[in-house]
């Protein structure tokens, strides 16, 4: 599906500045526990299934969207994982502040498949050997599929920064 079209007449307005949006994530594993992930057409990064939450569009709705629409998959949300606001500066220019809601999907049904210009690769990963991924990518990963139940979140008074930078020395 590409920039969806409120957001290509927003940046007619804006231009490359700042534009705070509405995202939600997707950690979905097979039956023998390997991750889906995409390789991104914009960057070429390995990556969760992601994408904006359109006006009226509930979020659990986006998440299952998004990943029928990139993958071809039916999957059924079961948690909320993750709430974190992050930065993303594309190659193009344009700015982003995505409010990202990461959820640890069930998978349905369907073949994994590259199905939009959004990715150039589909693939099952077994957890024990991802690819490299960015800091959001690894952290909506780690909480979707870690112990807890709870969905995290960055405490109050944190940045993205503290998180990013934490994630990279920890590597």
């Amino acid at each position: 599906m590409g920039v969806p079209d409120y957001i290509r007449r927003m940046r007619r307005h804006v231009g490359h500045d700042l534009l705070l949006l509405p995202s939600v994530s997707a950690v979905v594993c097979d039956d023998r526990g390997a991750l889906l992930l995409g390789r991104r057409t914009d960057d070429g990064r390995w990556s969760v299934v992601s994408g904006i939450v359109e006006p009226g569009e509930q979020p659990a709705t986006a998440v299952v969207r998004e990943v029928a629409e990139e993958t071809g998959l039916r999957v059924e949300p079961i948690r909320l994982s993750s709430v974190v606001s992050h930065p993303h500066t594309y190659p193009n220019g344009d700015r982003c502040e995505y409010l990202n809601l990461g959820f640890h999907c069930r998978l349905i049904s369907g073949t994994a498949r590259v199905n939009d210009d959004e990715s150039l690769a589909v693939e099952w990963f077994p957890p024990d050997r991802l690819p490299e991924l960015d800091a959001h990518a690894r952290l909506v990963v780690a909480h979707a599929l870690g112990a807890g139940s709870a969905t995290w979140y960055l405490p109050a008074g944190s940045t993205w920064d503290e998180v990013a930078v934490g994630q990279s020395m920890s590597q």
